[in-house]
């Protein structure tokens, strides 16, 4: 499997950079959610938070925020 390098733009995740398969033609996936579980002191709830593809110039994409839901909620 091919893995590209896609930075997260907004929300939790925001400026991260994770690696996300992409298809045969090198294209990452249209959508990607991203969960968190609950940790810390205060614990907190579990989350998924869902990411869509943007096009960045003409060679690249990014992940841009959309919303989170509770944890397996998400499309």
């Amino acid at each position: 499997m091919t893995l590209v390098d896609m930075r997260f733009v907004g929300g939790p995740a925001d400026g991260e950079i994770h690696q996300l398969p992409v298809d045969p033609d090198g294209v990452p996936p249209a959508r990607w959610v991203l969960s968190h579980r609950g940790d810390g002191d205060p614990p907190t709830p579990e989350m998924d938070h869902l990411y869509q593809r943007q096009p960045v110039g003409d060679s690249g994409w990014e992940m841009s925020f959309v919303r989170s839901d509770p944890m397996g909620m998400t499309e």
